[in-house]
């Protein structure tokens, strides 16, 4: 979609100064209207450097030391709320309902269109959880992309968290039946502690929407199972990258039943050896780092694990991007 810089219509957002927000439309799905939102904070000097980030599953941008941490750096940074998500989510929408994760091509597409009319012609595209396959995959189909110059992901849902069996044999049937009832529910097996570790009314120090990014969510439905394991098959035959990628992962998982430290000093979302495995079987210029104690969202983690991502990230940045 040919996007014009006059019809970008920017608002203060929700984060307060410094953050813009604008609606993206595109056609009517299968709930009705559609629309994405994007965020942006610029940096204090102009700069052709931009970074383009997309959140995860149940989850929205709020990240401002993020945002911040790049615009120190000389970037300008975007976010994306995708269709269904977050600032995005229309009154007729179910909560992050897809059908395929390529449905989400069109806000990435529309905002690099955007980024790119913004003067900038270098982008760090990023993710994370889901929006690390989803960038993992839009980077993969659109190879030597003129803007793309490198790719961060940060804990990408490269493999369901589950067991062996599970994987063989439970997600590929549920994702067949997801084929032919898509609304269907299904048990999560979501940790009822992520949420709670993170926000700062529980155990946490963030503050963040708790409509938009939710305490509980017990159930998801078959179209999501479908569309993350299309997705997640890619992955495992192996993509290749044209672009430089940072694999970003904790150390360790962990999977609390009551609470304890293990969830905020761990991914309690995703199996990191999944991540891991998957990773190495990409092919281009590759580099996987571990994040000791990483919580699944890593630059949500304890402020000295978050120093370590930061500096770990800037030092393989300067590097590929200079």
């Amino acid at each position: 979609m040919e996007v014009k810089l006059k019809e970008i219509q920017y608002r203060q957002d929700v984060l307060g100064a410094g953050y813009e927000s604008a609606d993206l439309e595109f056609p009517a799905d299968y709930e009705g209207n559609v629309i994405a939102t994007l965020v942006r904070k610029k940096a204090q000097k102009s700069t052709h450097k931009a970074v383009l980030y997309i959140h995860g599953f149940i989850d929205y941008f709020f990240q401002t030391e993020m945002a911040e941490k790049f615009n120190e750096q000389g970037f300008d940074f975007y976010a994306l709320d995708l269709r269904k998500y977050g600032r995005s989510h229309l009154a007729h929408q179910q909560f992050y309902n897809v059908h395929n994760l390529s449905e989400y091509d069109a806000e990435i597409s529309q905002a690099l269109d955007i980024i790119d009319l913004e003067n900038h012609n270098s982008v760090l595209l990023c993710g994370h959880s889901t929006g690390g396959l989803i960038t993992t995959l839009y980077a993969a189909h659109h190879p030597y992309h003129p803007l793309i110059k490198a790719l961060w992901v940060n804990s990408p849902f490269y493999d369901f968290n589950k067991t062996a069996f599970e994987q063989k044999f439970g997600i590929p049937c549920i994702s067949q039946f997801g084929k032919y009832t898509p609304d269907l529910e299904f048990p999560s097996g979501l940790n009822r502690w992520y949420t709670p570790s993170l926000h700062r009314s529980m155990y946490g120090e963030w503050n963040f929407n708790l409509e938009w990014k939710k305490e509980k969510f017990p159930k998801v439905r078959l179209s999501f199972i479908r569309a993350i394991y299309e997705a997640q098959k890619e992955i495992h035959k192996g993509v290749y990258l044209s672009v430089p990628t940072l694999v970003m992962y904790s150390n360790r998982t962990t999977n609390p039943k009551q609470w304890n430290s293990d969830a905020q000093h761990s991914d309690i979302i995703l199996n990191v050896k999944d991540i891991e495995k998957y990773a190495l079987k990409m092919s281009g210029n590759i580099q996987l780092c571990t994040i000791k104690n990483g919580m699944h969202d890593l630059v949500l983690s304890s402020a000295p694990v978050r120093e370590k991502v930061y500096s770990e990230l800037f030092q393989w940045l300067n590097f590929k991007m200079s």
